[in-house]
């Protein structure tokens, strides 16, 4: 394909490219770019939020380039500072190993296993010696690594910043220099890092890597961005039901943003589903049924995709709403009897897990999310008696389970 075209499929969904001037001239004179893309392995399971950056990475799989899935095992131990107020906590190198390998099972449901390189850059890092760390320190002055948002914010502050926090660009930006990258891809909170890198190559007598940046996903929630500890996520290796059911909870608003970045419909045809909510052509549900499908399609097989979401409409229609087949059964045994001969059903949920805790459970009725024999629960204290059958639903997520005592 020619530059032209690849750089339009290459810069949809992207915020910065440095420069496309430089890109259409490295994809002129090479046929193959080298792509690098680094990611710290500090947690193991991957969302939709990476998701973006993955797919770019894809993109430029199918154009033909060369991707260097770069897990960054000994940056991990120093702790990316990048949007922390405090040091962070550097992570053991078992711990490390452990989430790499988690990493690489679960990348290639997006990336060619065939066409991707893993690289770790402990390969260079670990036989760097004294010497070798202050030429690297030499090519960079302080006033520069200030320069970066958050760490100019926490000097301001009074706040704490380790050396070690100084180096990691340093040694981000080293890997490129060792990688001899063409381009590095990284999210927007990268793009500092991801420019030290094309300085340091320069430095270091290479051709400046050309950088692209990409947004951070917004999560479920609409407001902040996608992560797991916040709980606003969809992580990639979920169940197909489980999936499209979070994603049907986001925003009508937000389903443009995901239109255009976790999917390929080209943008006229994003457009035109757009216009056709404001005509009242479409409704919306239907726009976003087709928009969670196209998501799925990309992890799971299209029949089981299909399955889920009928099922989930089944659970979830309440004009009609369907009891899913193969419902869990669990018979209460002796123990669940031995300080109460009614204990409260909430306690029982809590002990066989179908809930986290009875506060929960607690909160949940409040909110009328749990059902006993589909009629909505409102009493906290409702007991289970022997000789009984119950069917239950915690109504938000359609999650069944039956009693039997």
């Amino acid at each position: 394909m020619e530059p032209k075209k690849q750089i339009e499929l290459i810069r949809r969904g992207t915020v910065d490219l440095i420069s496309e001037e430089e890109l259409t001239s490295k994809l002129t004179k090479k046929k193959s770019l080298k792509i690098k893309a680094g990611f710290d392995p500090t947690a193991p399971d991957l969302h939709l939020g990476h998701f973006v950056l993955l797919r770019k990475l894809r993109h430029f799989q199918d154009l033909g380039h060369e991707v260097n899935f770069l897990l960054g095992d000994f940056t991990a131990m120093i702790g990316d500072p990048t949007g922390k107020s405090e040091t962070r906590k550097r992570l053991s190198k078992e711990e490390v190993l452990k989430n790499s390998e988690t990493y690489q099972n679960q990348v290639f449901k997006v990336l060619d296993k065939e066409k991707t390189k893993i690289v770790y850059n402990s390969r260079w890092c670990s036989g760097m010696n004294f010497e070798d760390v202050l030429v690297l320190t030499s090519k960079y002055s302080v006033a520069q690594i200030l320069e970066r948002d958050d760490f100019s914010k926490r000097y301001k502050g009074g706040q704490p910043i380790s050396l070690i926090e100084f180096l990691y660009p340093l040694v981000q930006g080293y890997d490129s220099v060792e990688m001899e990258a063409d381009v590095e891809l990284g999210g927007t909170d990268q793009k500092f890092n991801l420019l030290v890198g094309r300085e340091l190559q320069r430095e270091y007598g290479k051709e400046a890597q050309c950088v692209i940046t990409l947004p951070l996903l917004v999560g479920l929630d609409g407001v902040k961005k996608m992560s797991k500890s916040l709980g606003n996520y969809v992580g990639i290796t979920e169940e197909p039901i489980d999936m499209f059911g979070k994603l049907m909870s986001i925003s009508d608003d937000l389903m443009w943003n995901y239109f255009e970045l976790l999917t390929d419909l080209p943008l006229e045809s994003v457009g035109e589903r757009k216009k056709g909510i404001q005509s009242g052509e479409l409704h919306p549900k239907e726009v976003k049924t087709e928009l969670a499908k196209l998501i799925m399609d990309q992890f799971s097989s299209s029949d089981a995709n299909v399955e889920a979401i009928e099922e989930w409409n089944k659970v979830h229609n309440p004009k009609a709403r369907a009891i899913p087949e193969n419902i869990p059964e669990t018979k209460l045994g002796p123990e669940f009897f031995q300080e109460s001969e009614t204990p409260q059903l909430i306690w029982v949920l809590a002990k066989l897990g179908f809930v986290p805790s009875t506060s929960e459970a607690r909160r949940l009725i409040k909110s009328g999310g749990i059902y006993v024999d589909e009629e909505k629960l409102s009493d906290e204290k409702f007991t289970v008696s022997k000789n009984a059958e119950y069917l239950i639903r915690q109504g938000k997520k359609g999650k069944f389970i039956r009693l039997v005592s």
